[in-house]
């Protein structure tokens, strides 16, 4: 793609960087072919090329963003889908990071929006806030109706039924291996995860501690940045990511760390990419040091092995493969094979590549878009007739749970399960 970026505006590292990446495109058209909302609406603009057109449109001509590019922007899930098709490797990941860093400097929005993205930035990543804002939305949900706004009512909707209490493993502390020890993990516990679902993080505990880890749980640990980077708030995301950065590091310099373990995929997109987002920055070697621990825990306990399987599974597990896992991080094979190597019947939907809709904030602030590819993600899981399905990502759980009447579980439940944990909660009663 022809760029026509004056060299003054080349002396901006994110103009230069999105000049890149807007020349590595070659028009093919790929990308449409496995974009989900240009499946859903068939309009060139909600495709990658087309946002990629628009996006070089507004940066080369160095104006405020407008509406019509906002909506579209807006309608991407960053899914990454795009990323996995395209046979030119354009890095749409940063592009539509830098375009969003700009719709929010450079364009006002409706005061309602203006005031929902606030609310998410300054509730979701902060787990005390977001169980009292669970608790309050649960009070409210009779009154749903009433609410004018269908973004609120599907904040209503995200309340899970019961608030679980807080894990007590998840503040500062060290847990020891069980056995001989192997390995000295440090484990992202993550914020929402932490107030919608604690067994995930119980789960992985005991799966690394059985594996040989001694488990790292830095003090005062709290949001990796991604939901606000996402958002294009690239400032706070900035801070978030920085406070993890400084917490990881300091667990690193009292002993080194082999891995810094994920079981999050949307948060181990970012973590993997803190190397790029402080580039250049007094800080940019302990983030890149970070960024080559991170791990997604399935990707280490595939490399590293997985303890003895003392309970085979048996059930027809369908695997949904998260997009920031499949797309994000190239993780594709390893979830499968270890729930394989644990005696569960793996299947996968058709359209396996295709996003299920919640894509970190975007159930939210997009919910007619999102329950259309909730319903056809929903769909294909149903028809293969599974038992239990299992992901690797808490919004993709939540957001399939909100649509079947089959248990969603994490795949490290049922691998904690196989391996001698716990029956994962959300199967009991149910298989």
């Amino acid at each position: 793609m022809q760029t026509n970026f004056s060299p003054e505006q080349l002396q901006d590292p994110a103009i230069a960087q999105s000049n890149k990446i807007l020349r590595s495109c070659v028009h093919c058209g790929f990308c449409t072919a496995t974009c989900p909302t240009y499946q859903v609406l068939g309009d060139e603009l909600d495709s990658p090329r087309g946002r990629i057109y628009l996006i070089k449109d507004m940066l080369e001509a160095g104006r405020p963003a407008d509406e019509k590019t906002v909506k579209h922007i807006d309608r991407c899930l960053s899914c990454l889908s795009c990323m996995t098709t395209c046979p030119s490797g354009v890095d749409y990941m940063h592009l539509i990071d830098h375009a969003r860093v700009h719709v929010e400097r450079t364009y006002r929005r409706p005061w309602r929006d203006r005031a929902l993205r606030w609310v998410l930035k300054s509730i979701i990543p902060h787990e005390r806030r977001f169980r009292l804002a669970l608790r309050a939305a649960r009070l409210a949900r009779p009154f749903r109706s009433l609410l004018p706004d269908r973004r609120l009512r599907a904040m209503m909707d995200m309340a899970p039924a019961i608030i679980p209490p807080r894990s007590p493993r998840d503040h500062g502390q060290v847990l020891p291996a069980q056995g001989p020890q192997r390995a000295r993990v440090a484990l992202m516990i993550g914020c929402a995860q932490r107030a919608l679902n604690t067994d995930i993080n119980d789960a992985t505990i005991r799966l690394l501690q059985r594996a040989g880890c001694e488990v790292v749980i830095p003090e005062g640990f709290g949001c990796c940045g991604a939901l606000s980077l996402h958002m294009g708030k690239e400032d706070n995301a900035r801070q978030h990511a920085r406070d993890s950065i400084a917490r990881l590091r300091a667990a690193d310099a009292a002993r080194p760390l082999d891995a810094v373990i994920i079981n999050t995929s949307g948060c181990g997109t970012t973590i993997k990419d803190y190397g790029h987002l402080f580039d250049g920055t007094e800080i940019g070697p302990d983030a890149a040091r970070i960024s080559g621990l991170a791990r997604d825990v399935t990707e280490f306990l595939a490399a590293h092995g997985l303890p003895d399987v003392t309970r085979p599974g048996s059930l027809r597990v369908a695997y949904h493969s998260a997009c920031s896992l499949q797309h994000g991080q190239q993780i594709k094979s390893a979830p499968k094979s270890l729930l394989l190597q644990a005696g569960f019947e793996v299947v996968e939907p058709r359209d396996a590549h295709l996003c299920c809709g919640s894509a970190g904030t975007y159930n939210l602030l997009q919910p007619e878009l999102s329950q259309e590819l909730r319903s056809r993600k929903v769909a294909t899981l149903e028809e293969i007739a599974p038992q239990v399905i299992a992901a690797g990502n808490i919004g993709c759980m939540m957001q399939i749970g909100g649509g079947t009447e089959l248990p969603v579980v994490h795949s490290v439940e049922l691998l904690d399960w196989a391996t001698g944990g716990p029956m994962p909660a959300g199967l009991k009663g149910a298989v």
